[in-house]
């Protein structure tokens, strides 16, 4: 646990260093080139798509009449848009996450090792390749966690609690990955995410109710259209940078772990000698006279 608040407090203070503060505005432009193609492609139909099927549910005729008896008839127009939006942000959390490991994580990394972490050797086998493969293998299963939970969300306490879950075992995952990818061997990695499993996927689920909480004021943004759509690129960037200090956190952690495990193998205990019996049967032997040789 001290290791964990450790690493919190200096991915905190790295988030102030302007180098990583002008680093997370790229994945926002990227993100914001994405989701302005598709929303001007597909927003109307998809929202018109939504609307549709709002009005041949029955819960939610039975939820529009308890908004007329109370007076609140008007909310259902933004109801659509809202739902858009949160079905939404999953993808959007998911991408900007993607943009984060592949583009962030690695200047991030050479910032770290570079202030904290110079010595330590690189026994990795970094790639890109590797690095999407991973990401992607990761980011299915997410994606399918996500689609076969999604009726589970109107349970309220469930919406609450599924999506920050997938989405930090999500961030564990591939944060982790990128963060020992290039100092530490397949085996040290495995040995390590497997030893420190449980603190990794508390930081990842820590990390994905801070990535949960923009979405709640993201969507409380659909209610006024004109305030939505000017404030998306906080919201992206807020995204941006919660990943970023993820990727922060993930990494000072990672990297002290790997440098603390290495230490500790270098002081396991030599190989105990041998067993004094056979120490001493060894010594008599070297000991006797040589017998003396004839020839037949």
């Amino acid at each position: 646990m001290r290791l964990v608040l450790d690493s919190f407090w200096r991915a905190a203070a790295y988030c102030l260093n302007p180098r990583v503060m002008l680093l997370s505005l790229l994945p926002l432009g990227m993100m914001l080139v994405l989701i302005g193609g598709l929303a001007y492609f597909f927003w109307t139909p998809a929202l018109a798509a939504v609307a549709q099927w709002l009005d041949g549910s029955v819960v939610i005729g039975t939820l529009n009449g308890w908004l007329d008896k109370l007076g609140a008839g008007g909310l259902r127009e933004a109801l659509a848009p809202l739902l858009l939006v949160v079905l939404a942000t999953p993808l959007i959390v998911i991408g900007a996450l993607l943009m984060v490991a592949l583009l962030l994580t690695p200047a991030v990394l050479k910032l770290v090792t570079a202030r904290r972490f110079p010595a330590l050797e690189r026994r990795g086998a970094a790639s890109f390749a590797g690095s999407m493969a991973w990401s992607l293998g990761h980011t299915a299963v997410a994606m399918l966690a996500l689609l076969l939970s999604l009726p589970l969300w109107l349970v309220p306490p469930l919406i609450l609690l599924l999506p920050p879950l997938i989405w930090g075992w999500l961030t564990y995952r591939v944060m982790s990955y990128d963060a020992l990818s290039e100092h530490a061997s397949p085996a040290e990695r495995r040995a390590l995410m497997k030893a420190h499993r449980t603190p990794l996927l508390m930081i990842g689920i820590a990390c994905g109710y801070l990535g949960a909480a923009p979405g709640v004021v993201w969507a409380s943004f659909a209610l006024f259209a004109v305030a939505f759509a000017l404030l998306i690129p906080v919201a992206i960037w807020i995204y941006t940078l919660v990943f970023a200090f993820s990727s922060l956190w993930f990494t000072h952690y990672c990297l002290a772990a790997l440098q603390a495990q290495r230490e500790n193998e270098g002081k396991k205990p030599p190989l105990a000698p041998d067993p004094p019996a056979l120490a001493a049967i060894e010594l008599e032997a070297e000991t006797l006279p040589a017998l003396p040789h004839h020839d037949r």
